[in-house]
């Protein structure tokens, strides 16, 4: 048995001012064949997960190309073309092959191409043919088409968000391969249109009980599978939207009437299914009365949309601006991406103390520079924190503190949302002992950070990120959809 692997991921936002090349892949995660790590990044799980059952079971796995670039804006065209024909030159050298089990995203958009996913999968076929079984693990905020499901055997997102069962999710397909070539299962995939887009976070009420009834059916009655693909809002593209996805075993019938029941079910849950979100000036009262409530441990706010994990620049500075302006002293942020900053802070050493111009410098959106008389309190060449099992760069960093506060600013080179509490510990940041702490991540965050926080505050300040679908000016995407239509699926009544 012979299975060929490989990764090719990035979520794109397509409203974003950074675009994504070869740099952005480099710079955050690339490994050629064979060189993938055993630790998995965020799309690439069955990688390292294939190598490992292959050793222990004895088939043989060929590992083509594995990347990943930070969401951002629109891949360069060239940059696209030239993985995508990388990878499928390694697959071609492979063959034959029985599978090929691939790890995407599902929200990548490049110039020229609004179904990367697609075009890749419907060219993967091109080469193996009808009967070779080809399956792949997606992000749940993405997009799916109708080429991808019309090339693919199996498919399968991960549950969770924050997606903490990425690698568990990553076995789950691996597994349902394995036993599809041994002739034990025969998935067909059956999927239903929510016609709606909104935020599903799993960390909280109702979507907490959704999935964990979605994972107690997988097994049961001859469903091999389900997934959840909330969408992504930010990706302006014309398949934009929630979907519900069930593997049946040769069961067409049956996974197509589960998948609308479970999606007619999830849209009468859209009005409830976000977290609660304040504004800038309501949830600093809010974390202000919670600390004097509770002050053993720090309050985390989250800037939840400037994540750079959502393809924005993550240097806006309202928020990091009015706590200071609020005479809040007592706090560490994490993070704010500077390139600039950081190289004049690893030119000036640590302890120096200079004048210096940090974030807002992508664009007006998330509010104008800061300008700081700082203390450069650590410098790394290579700044990191986890997020479960892998290990994500920040590239060249610097831990500023304003003279005369206790605020610790992290500044990063290698755009990166906030997952885990050591992207401060790391950088040498004493957290437990703040007040406060400032992160830019949507929900990610939560898991890692709900043991060592009093309490989590959504913030929803301004930023580049479309934040509104029902008047977000889309161009590409369907406008049929709840909330901009109050009730498409007609089930309200």
């Amino acid at each position: 048995m012979r299975i060929f692997t490989a990764s090719l991921a990035t979520e794109t936002n397509t409203f974003s001012p950074v675009p994504t090349d070869m740099n952005a892949f480099k710079a955050a995660f690339y490994a050629g064949p064979g060189e993938h790590p055993d630790t998995p990044t965020l799309c690439s799980s069955v990688v390292p997960i294939l190598r490992r059952r292959a050793k222990a079971e004895g088939f043989v796995v060929i590992e083509g190309t594995s990347c990943w670039a930070e969401p951002a804006g629109l891949i360069q065209r060239q940059t696209y073309e030239m993985l995508r024909d990388q990878i499928l030159a390694e697959l071609t050298a492979a063959m034959p092959v029985d599978a090929v089990v691939l790890g995407l995203h599902g929200a990548m958009a490049a110039q020229g191409y609004d179904d990367p996913e697609g075009d890749l999968l419907s060219r993967v076929r091109d080469i193996v043919g009808p009967t070779v079984l080809v399956a792949a693990e997606f992000d749940p905020h993405s997009h799916l088409t109708a080429l991808r499901v019309a090339n693919l055997d199996i498919m399968a997102t991960f549950l969770e968000f924050p997606h903490v069962d990425f690698e568990e999710r990553g076995e789950h397909v691996v597994e349902l391969t394995l036993r599809t070539l041994r002739g034990e299962i025969k998935p067909v995939i059956s999927s239903f249109d929510c016609r709606m887009i909104t935020i599903f976070p799993t960390s909280q009420e109702p979507m907490r009980s959704f999935v964990d009834r979605l994972k107690a059916m997988e097994g049961e009655n001859g469903v091999l599978s389900i997934s959840v693909i909330h969408g992504f809002m930010a990706g302006d593209l014309p398949d934009m939207g929630t979907r519900i996805v069930v593997l049946t075993d040769n069961d067409k019938a049956k996974g197509d009437s589960l998948a609308a029941a479970l999606g007619r079910e999830l849209y009468g849950l859209r009005k409830q299914a976000a977290m609660p979100m304040f504004d800038t000036e309501a949830g600093l009262d809010r974390a202000i009365a919670i600390r004097v409530a509770h002050p053993e441990m720090p309050v985390t706010i989250a800037d939840i949309w400037d994540n750079p994990g959502g393809g924005v620049a993550g240097d806006a500075t309202h928020i990091l601006r009015r706590m200071m302006q609020r005479g809040l002293d007592d706090f560490a942020v994490a993070t704010i991406w500077d390139p600039i900053a950081v190289t004049f802070c690893h030119a000036a050493g640590e302890g120096a103390v200079l004048n210096l111009r940090v974030g807002g410098k992508s664009g007006p959106e998330g509010g104008e520079p800061l300008d700081l008389r700082v203390t450069v309190q650590r410098l790394f060449h290579a700044g990191w924190q986890s997020f479960r099992n892998s290990r994500v760069t920040l590239g060249s960093t610097a831990v500023v503190r304003p003279v005369g506060t206790n605020i610790d600013i992290v500044l990063i080179t290698s755009r990166t949302q906030t997952y885990e509490p050591d992207i401060f510990s790391n950088q040498g940041v004493d957290f437990t002992g703040k007040a406060y702490l400032l992160v830019k991540s949507t929900n990610h965050f939560h898991a890692g950070f709900v043991p060592v926080s009093s309490e989590i505050i959504y913030v929803a300040a301004p930023t580049s990120y479309p934040t509104d679908p029902a008047t977000t000016p889309y161009r590409k995407a369907r406008l049929d959809l709840w909330p901009r239509i109050a009730d498409p699926l007609g089930l309200d009544a």
